[in-house]
C-alpha cells in the first residue's frame, strides 16, 4: 500500500478540510438549496445519474437500511429514500453541510432521515448500524488521508451479506491540471503521488468560482490501492 499517517497527521488533514468545506457551505448554499427545497418538496425527486440507479437498482436498496459517508448536504440520500430505502442516516464532518441536509429532510417529508456530524473516521459507535447499504460517491476516496482506515469503517458499517457502492472516477484524472483561459487540461502529476494536493482556493464545484479558503488536502490513491484495501479488508469485489 502507499502512504501511512498517523493518528494525528490524520486528524490535521480532516481537521483542514472539515473547516474548508464548512466555509464552502455558504456559497453551495446561495447556488443550490432553494432549487433543493422545492425539489425535495416535491415525492420522488431525485438528483441521481442514471448509471447510478442502475447498480443501486441491482443491488436491490428498496426497504433497507443504508448509510452515506461524506453525505454533503443529503440531496443523494434524500434521493435513495424517495425512490424506496428504508431508514436512511447521513454522515459528514461539517455541521454546515448537515444543517442544509436536515432542511432538506424536513421539507421532504421523511421521518427516518438522519444526517450525523462525524469525522468520518470517528463515527460513534451507537451510529455504526450495521446497515444493508453503505454509499460513498465521486470525490470521497480523494479527501482520505488513511485509505485502510476508510475501509475499516465501511466494513464496520456494513452487515454481513450486506453491500459497499462506491461511485468514482478513475484516478488517472488527478494526473491532469486544468487549463486556463480555455486551454485544455494537461499532464501534470504523477499517477504514484504520494504528497498530497494543498489547496486555498475554495471548494465550489457548481459555478467554478475561486475565493480565498482555508487550506485543504487531498490525496491521490491508486486503483490498485483502493482495491487492494478493500480485498484486504474483507470485501468481495
Amino acid at each position: 500500500m502507499g502512504r501511512h499517517y498517523s493518528h494525528k497527521q490524520r486528524r490535521e488533514f480532516t481537521d483542514a478540510n472539515r473547516a474548508a468545506w464548512d466555509e464552502a457551505a455558504p456559497v453551495h448554499e446561495k447556488i443550490n438549496q432553494a432549487r433543493l427545497l422545492e425539489a425535495f418538496s416535491k415525492p420522488g425527486y431525485s438528483t441521481l445519474e442514471d448509471h447510478c440507479l442502475h447498480r443501486l437498482n441491482e443491488i436491490g436498496f428498496q426497504g433497507k437500511s443504508v448509510a452515506q459517508l461524506c453525505c454533503n448536504n443529503g440531496r443523494e440520500l434524500l434521493s435513495l429514500k424517495n425512490l424506496g430505502a428504508g431508514p436512511c442516516v447521513g454522515f459528514d464532518a461539517s455541521a454546515a453541510f448537515i444543517e442544509q441536509a436536515r432542511e432538506l429532510a424536513q421539507v421532504s417529508g421523511h421521518t427516518d432521515v438522519e444526517f450525523v456530524i462525524t469525522d468520518i473516521y470517528d463515527i460513534p459507535a451507537n451510529k455504526s448500524g450495521p446497515y444493508d447499504v453503505v454509499v460513498t460517491t465521486i470525490g470521497v476516496i480523494g479527501w482520505m488521508p488513511d485509505l485502510d482506515g476508510f475501509f475499516d469503517v465501511l466494513e464496520r458499517l456494513t452487515r454481513p451479506g450486506g453491500y459497499v457502492f462506491i461511485e468514482e472516477t478513475h484516478p488517472v484524472l488527478m494526473m491532469y491540471e486544468e487549463g486556463e483561459g480555455g486551454d485544455p487540461s494537461y499532464l501534470k502529476y504523477s499517477y504514484f503521488k504520494e504528497d498530497p494536493w494543498v489547496e486555498t482556493t475554495g471548494l465550489d464545484y457548481y459555478e467554478g468560482a475561486k475565493y480565498k479558503s482555508s487550506p485543504h488536502y487531498s490525496f491521490q490513491h491508486t486503483l490498485a490501492d483502493t482495491m487492494m484495501a478493500a480485498i484486504n479488508t474483507g470485501f468481495v469485489l
